[in-house]
């Protein structure tokens, strides 16, 4: 038997370059227990970012991997997340940690909204659904259908109890009794799709944003004769849409006018409702004050004395409050970027602070001053050096491994390795390639009109922009002997240029690098990548014919021809021994090819799309590439296995570099983040790898399975979905059960170890043990999935279980209750189970009824020996708590009134 070939493990470290997704949205949070607008949370990627809009710092990261962060909203010191598979995580921003996850909807989260008292969440989803979820008992309540289209936006009426609102792409609005799960009344009067609402004047105005460039303004008023009506059955409300059946009455009032164009993206409020900020298309942000009910009065006998001083007639309509009256344009803030989308917060001096979130990765922090007549937005911070503003293109290492230069559309920017911190940031234009200059001074840049740049890291200036090419330069590599280079265009041409030493135009005492032009290679098509094999023999150039030809560097005479891509190759290296070249191409493969005969030793399946970049591990024969299906993967060249698929981008990859070391592999893609993955000293079997690729594989199409169904309930719609973790918990569950059958049937009672795992002695524990370690938002799937005969040994378990372990029976009333919501008629036609369920029932009374008069009395005994306590010893319990609360107040006080003093100074 052979030795087994070791490989180390890469793994993921960090993620850098990305400031804000323009997919998710950003909002102010309260962190640190400072609540002022000085903290930012944004989506990037699969993170949170939180920022200090102060410093212009990332002061700390929320981390869930895999999947894309779509909607964040906040209350207080929570945060909700909602992600790209329908998944919503539940951060303390306080600790930082994960205090519960939700699987309400089965794709990306639109729009999340907490109720008054932050104890429920409102959920929209591109599934066309909103669920109400629980946070108190960490599941989902109740599931609102009705929607044709994705749900994006929604919110808790607070004036009226247990009312929702949502608006949706199907060109509708529902207002939806939650308790009964109904849409009582429906907004068809909308031509396009509603992108936005919003709540104004203690919930009093409704305001939407849809596909015109005017918001539609509706007027929220109490339906008096609603309460007359509260005696008519469900089946009536069902079969009309009069008003008389509703709570709220809904009138259409009017129209405003944006200044800015294309459709509705962004409608945000302040927390008093009292400030409208919206967003189209384009790079403008719009401010709109809602007068209250005397401003409104205030305004309307001006207009009417002016229309009195003209002696113009009055008509009825004239005399009443008008649109006009209620709504004040305080200004418009233009940006140069396109906003993808914005927040708000106002305070008591009438100053409004307006975050935004741009298209073009970056965040800016706006003053708005509302009680200037004419004011003037004025910009605080600006997050832009952190990233660039453009997808990047090309990435590539420094030959003492410790710095990283990224080229983007835009800029180029060096980055340490160490703190992925940027260094340094060069305009230049679009970038194609990137290589560093022997000595790590200077960088070549390749660019899109065919220019080659030599930049001065050290300095942050060109020093040279030559005209290599008479197209796109797409390749730039060091030749072996590390004093020259050599660049591939889309003219047709390899050039080959000599690094030299020359005057510094500025300063003739100084010598500057430049490059200059030796020899030309002139082929028929064109060249996508050209390099020097390591001992400068030959010239290996990969053309857009598909083919890869090789020549020899001191005569340029042909030698080989590597054909057998079907699309042209776009990357290809050779190995450090110059035995092997690896190809890889649009068509998906990559190509294993021997240097001395051309021969193809291997064709491999590599990625789902196009092969973007490939490269070998320095003194190996292995080799990572990166594809436009965002993965990355390591492949042995000798045994042509795949070792490892590490998580990747989420979009399209586009490059990829090693550093000199081997032990740091870098990438950059789409989702604008540049990714680094080390090397560490976990060894990595290939069989394990392909097992847990596998197990992946099957759980991900075990959550995007069918729905499940319980027979003579086809209409049943539970606020969840299946999930791996449900279907685990109900195998869980039901091997549980056949073990607590074998132990109980034992005569020897020997605790097997699964049931010592759960530090169960008996079957019945065990039982418990297993429902306690399901997730709560799983419970009630796990419950479904279990088939009937397994329902009546729990109930059959249940009373014994009720009696000994009154320490769990919110749990147990739980499993309860959902058994006899799923399965009712089968359990009351069941005559076996009869006496169980009386015997559950009438245990369940009994401890519920113990444990809420346990619960009273020592709430009610705490607070008595607390007074009683302060009275006789004349002390303050938890003084020192508490005065270190109020110090901290006071001292935030002081700095917000600092701060706006100074605002207004500045202003």
């Amino acid at each position: 038997m052979g030795v087994t070939k070791q490989y180390m493990r890469y793994k993921p470290t960090s993620i850098f370059n990305i400031i804000a997704s323009s997919r998710a949205n950003g909002t102010f949070i309260e962190f640190n227990q400072t609540s002022n607008g000085r903290f930012w949370a944004n989506g990037a990627a699969e993170n949170v970012l939180i920022w200090d809009l102060r410093t212009g710092e990332r002061v700390a990261e929320l981390n869930r991997d895999k999947e894309e962060v779509t909607y964040l909203k906040s209350f207080e010191n929570k945060l909700a997340v909602g992600y790209s598979d329908g998944n919503i995580v539940i951060f303390d921003l306080d600790t930082r940690t994960n205090e519960c996850m939700f699987t309400p909807h089965k794709s990306a989260i639109s729009c999340l909204q907490f109720d008054k008292n932050g104890l429920n969440l409102l959920s929209g989803s591109l599934d066309t659904d909103l669920v109400v979820s629980d946070l108190v008992d960490q599941a989902g309540k109740y599931r609102l259908s009705g929607h044709r289209g994705a749900v994006t936006d929604c919110h808790f009426l607070e004036n009226y109890e247990n009312i929702a609102i949502s608006s949706s792409k199907d060109m509708q609005i529902k207002f939806w009794n939650i308790d009964t799960q109904f849409c009582f009344k429906t907004i068809v009067d909308n031509t396009s799709e509603v992108w936005g609402l919003a709540l104004l004047r203690n919930e009093s105005f409704l305001v939407t944003g849809c596909k015109e460039t005017a918001l539609r303004v509706y007027k929220l008023t109490e339906n008096k004769s609603h309460n007359e009506n509260k005696t008519v059955s469900d089946s009536s409300m069902l079969l009309t849409d009069d008003d008389s059946f509703s709570p709220i009455r809904c009138n259409f009032v009017g129209m405003i006018q944006r200044a800015g164009r294309g459709r509705t993206v962004n409608l945000i409020t302040d927390s008093l409702g009292q400030y409208l900020a919206c967003t189209g298309t384009d790079d403008e942000i719009e401010i709109f004050y809602f007068n209250s009910s005397e401003e409104s009065l205030k305004k309307l006998s001006k207009r009417l004395k002016k229309l009195s001083v003209k002696k113009d007639e009055l008509n009825e309509d004239s005399k009443e409050i008008s649109l006009s009256d209620e709504i004040k344009r305080i200004g418009s803030i233009k940006t140069k970027e396109k906003v993808k989308s914005i927040d708000m917060i106002s305070n008591a001096t009438g100053e409004l602070r307006i975050g935004a979130v741009f298209g073009n990765n970056l965040i800016r922090l706006y003053s708005i001053n509302s009680a200037q007549k004419h004011p003037e937005p004025l910009l605080l911070k600006s997050i832009s050096q952190q990233g660039h503003h453009s997808e990047c293109r090309s990435v590539s290492f420094s030959s003492d491994n410790l710095a990283i230069a990224s080229g983007s559309g835009d800029s180029l920017k060096i980055w340490n390795r160490s703190s992925l911190s940027c260094l340094r940031t060069i305009e230049t234009d679009y970038i194609l390639s990137t290589c560093f200059v022997p000595g790590d001074r200077h960088v070549l840049l390749g660019t899109k009109k065919g220019d080659l740049i030599i930049a001065d890291i050290v300095v942050g200036e060109i020093l040279e922009t030559i005209r290599a090419h008479e197209k796109e330069l797409w390749s730039v590599s060091l030749a072996p002997n590390l004093r020259s280079c050599v660049t591939g265009g889309g003219d047709n041409t390899v050039k080959f240029w000599s690094f030299e030493l020359i005057n510094d135009p500025n300063n003739e005492s100084n010598k500057v690098l430049s490059v200059i032009h030796k020899n030309t290679l002139e082929l028929e098509e064109n060249v996508l990548v050209a390099k020097i094999t390591p001992d400068n023999k030959y010239i290996v150039v990969s053309l857009l014919d598909s083919t890869v030809k090789i020549f020899f560097m001191d005569s340029f005479k042909f030698f080989l021809s590597l054909y057998g891509h079907k699309l042209p190759v776009l990357c290809f290296d050779i190995c450090y021994d110059n035995l092997l070249i690896a190809t890889g191409s649009a068509d998906r493969n990559v190509k294993i090819w021997g240097m001395d005969f051309g021969d193809v030793h291997r064709s491999l399946f590599a990625h789902d799309d196009s092969v973007m970049a490939l490269q070998f591990i320095p003194k190996t024969h292995m080799f990572f590439t990166c594809g436009k299906d965002g993965k990355i993967k390591q492949w042995d060249a000798d045994s042509f296995n795949k070792i490892l698929t590490l998580p990747g981008h989420i979009g399209e990859a586009f490059g990829l570099t090693i550093s000199p070391n081997g032990r740091y592999v870098v990438t950059c893609g789409s989702d604008r983040t540049l990714r680094m993955y080390e090397r560490s000293d976990e060894l990595l079997v290939l069989q394990d790898v392909e097992e847990e690729e596998r197990e992946e594989i099957e759980n991900r199409e075990l959550a995007t399975g069918e729905d499940s169904a319980v027979p003579g309930l086809p209409g049943l719609n539970l606020p969840s979905k299946k999930t791996v973790g449900a279907e685990k918990a109900a195998e869980n569950i039901i091997e549980s059960l056949e073990i607590g059958r074998k132990f109980d049937a034992e005569e020897s009672k020997e605790i097997p170890p699964i049931m010592q795992f759960y530090e169960a002695t008996n079957s019945n524990d065990y039982l418990l043990g297993v429902f306690s370690k399901i997730r709560a938002s799983d419970l009630e799937e796990s419950l479904l999935l279990l088939p009937f005969s397994n329902v009546c040994e729990i109930l059959e378990r249940l009373p014994k279980i009720a009696e000994s372990r009154k320490d769990q029976i919110e749990l147990i009333s739980k499993v309860v209750l959902f058994l006899f919501r799923i399965h009712h008629k089968p359990i009351v036609t069941n005559q076996v189970l009869l006496p169980s369920i009386q015997k559950l029932i009438k245990s369940l009374e009994e401890s519920v009824k113990e444990v809420r008069d346990m619960v009273g009395e020592n709430v009610h005994a705490m607070s008595l020996l607390q007074r009683r306590i302060e009275g006789q010893d004349k002390v303050e319990l938890f003084k020192d708590a508490t005065r270190a609360r109020r110090v901290r107040n006071q001292r935030q006080k002081k700095r917000r009134i600092a701060k706006r003093l100074h605002m207004q100074i500045a202003a």
